[in-house]
């Protein structure tokens, strides 16, 4: 009797820790549920014509991204469109999305975030930022182009109070 409930605790345990990994196409380009931060990125390079590389990325009510590496290339021109495809208000659940220079401590940049409501929470006098898209409410979204910096890894975040914890993601330019 104690080894079946042991087999059923066991069970149960490896179920509910296990997938979490799911799957979407949209426009050419994969979408996964956010990974571990230790697992090895597995970019994939969006459609890219001619110098222009054009991305989609949303965000939810359950403050995640959709992806958690994206992939261009040195120099090319990055288009990038966020989506907000949960339904709360940007006052309540707003993300954006802020690509940062390398050596840039998420944790110290999010803190100094918060106070800059007016600026959707992006310090208007920070030098850490690269490209960031204005705060959005749910089914809203924007498109922004910027480009790609040098080779590298880059962060980037949702800067809403308290996202950055969980909304983040890596930049991989090659």
């Amino acid at each position: 009797m104690k080894y079946s409930i042991l087999f059923l605790f066991i069970a149960v345990f490896a179920f509910s820790c296990g997938g979490g990994e799911q799957s979407a196409t949209e426009e050419g380009s994969t979408a996964t549920a956010p990974k571990k931060e230790a697992e090895a990125p597995k970019a994939k390079a969006p459609a890219s014509t001619g110098e222009v590389v054009e991305i989609t990325l949303t965000g939810n009510d359950q403050m995640q991204y959709d992806q958690v590496y994206l992939k261009v290339k040195a120099g090319s021109k990055v288009k990038l469109t966020l989506k907000h495809v949960g339904s709360m208000a940007a006052t309540v659940m707003g993300h954006n999305f802020v690509l940062l220079k390398k050596g840039t401590n998420m944790a110290t940049f999010a803190q100094e975030a918060v106070a800059a409501k007016d600026t959707d929470y992006v310090p208007a006098d920070s030098d850490a930022v690269i490209a960031n898209t204005k705060m959005l409410g749910g089914g809203e979204e924007v498109t922004i182009e910027f480009d790609a910096p040098a080779k590298g890894t880059y962060d980037y975040l949702c800067s809403f109070p308290g996202h950055y914890g969980v909304m983040k993601g890596k930049l991989v330019v090659e």
